[in-house]
């Protein structure tokens, strides 16, 4: 992996935005040799991508017109599909299948969080990718991770023979109390593991900041995008050895390539610029919480009440649509935690915020907004 930028495959461009397998392929054709032509060469697919078929339309556009040796294609297990241990097995077959290739340079446990992590140990997952490295059908192993990094230290002390982790790292998520981008970040260089970053525009909504913001990064830099700045910041962290961009534009393609062609990580003056741009972010808050977490303490649902709210927050700043990676956090906090809807509205946690937040009123929006049964794409059978 020379280049840091990987081409994401879950933002592929369509003809229709509300059919997520209406692909313009003519355009991905495009998109596909420019990224080639700049000398970029990771692809990143999964099972489940637009509707069970990212793996496929990216075998015609990437397999079926460039040569295996000109490009590197990661796919994902997908753990929310698999039931038993033959399923893996069944599974990978069908993704060879999907994709047209022999084998996977970049293989990956999917959405690695709480509850998938107890179903990928029942079916010996971890064990399954690397006996298929063994059988050269895998290159590198890996996982996507979405949880705390109190888990991400258990998986990898436990794993340590996974060859990298993939984790959502960005400037607006760095210091979010929920997604914990740092401390993630901080695990997995602790464990001496590569990292691979995904979200590192947090689905388009850091391609778009606040108008104080742009001017900042305006000022300093006039020529520079304000996507570039995120896939710089990402990419600038130590160990980080790639960083994914789900690009559906050729204007996307030639901005990305462009500003990572010759890639120099941010400098101080950089730094102090992303974090006021952060702050002028976070300012545009739903619910202005401070995370003190002293309404948490005595909650007798056992509410992680600042972490809901910070996804909360993430979600409405989010200018994008569709499925939303808040919501994987949310499901795993909520799977050791009372959820949002649990509130009894006792006001417990109103008495003790020194914000004088209306807790109980800002957690039905929480509710409304999480408790919902998440609207994934149905598989399509064959």
């Amino acid at each position: 992996m020379d280049k840091k930028l990987g081409f994401g495959c879950m933002r592929l461009p369509l003809l229709d935005k509300d059919d997520q397998t209406s692909f313009d392929k003519e355009t991905l054709n495009k998109l596909v040799d420019t990224f080639i032509e700049r000398g970029f060469t990771y692809f990143d697919t999964a099972y489940v991508y637009h509707g069970y078929l990212s793996e496929k339309v990216m075998r015609e556009a990437l397999v079926k017109r460039h040569h295996r040796d000109s490009f590197a294609l990661a796919t994902k297990l997908p753990m929310r599909d698999v039931k038993t241990v033959a399923d893996q097995e069944t599974v990978f077959n069908e993704q060879l299948e999907n994709c047209g290739v022999e084998y996977f340079d970049y293989y990956l446990l999917h959405n690695i969080g709480v509850i998938s992590y107890k179903k990928a140990c029942e079916l010996d997952s971890f064990s399954f990718g690397i006996n298929k490295k063994k059988e050269g059908k895998i290159k590198s192993f890996g996982m996507s991770f979405h949880d705390s990094p109190e888990l991400l230290d258990e998986i990898l002390t436990a794993h340590p023979e996974l060859d990298f982790v993939q984790l959502q790292i960005n400037y607006i998520d760095w210091e979010n109390p929920s997604i914990q981008s740092r401390r993630c970040y901080e695990i997995a260089r602790k464990h001496n593991q590569p990292i691979i970053v995904m979200e590192p525009c947090k689905g388009g909504s850091l391609a778009l900041v606040p108008e104080k913001a742009e001017i900042i990064m305006k000022e300093y830099d006039p020529k520079a995008s304000i996507p570039s700045w995120a896939i710089r910041f990402a990419a600038s962290q130590e160990g980080v050895s790639m960083v994914l961009s789900g690009m559906n534009t050729l204007e996307q393609v030639l901005d990305n390539t462009s500003s990572m062609a010759d890639f120099k990580p941010l400098n101080a003056e950089e730094y102090k610029i992303i974090n006021q741009v952060s702050e002028i972010i976070n300012e545009n808050t739903a619910i202005p919480c401070t995370i003190c977490r002293y309404c948490e303490k005595g909650c007798p649902k056992k509410i992680p009440i600042p972490d809901y709210f910070a996804l909360y927050n993430s979600t409405k700043r989010a200018m994008t649509d569709g499925f939303s990676s808040q919501f994987v956090y949310y499901l795993n906090l909520a799977a050791n935690h009372g959820k949002a809807s649990d509130c009894i509205d006792c006001k417990q946690c109103e008495q003790a915020c020194p914000q004088h937040l209306k807790i109980t009123e800002h957690l039905k929006d929480v509710s409304a907004t999480f408790d919902v049964t998440p609207q994934f794409p149905a598989r399509k059978e064959k």
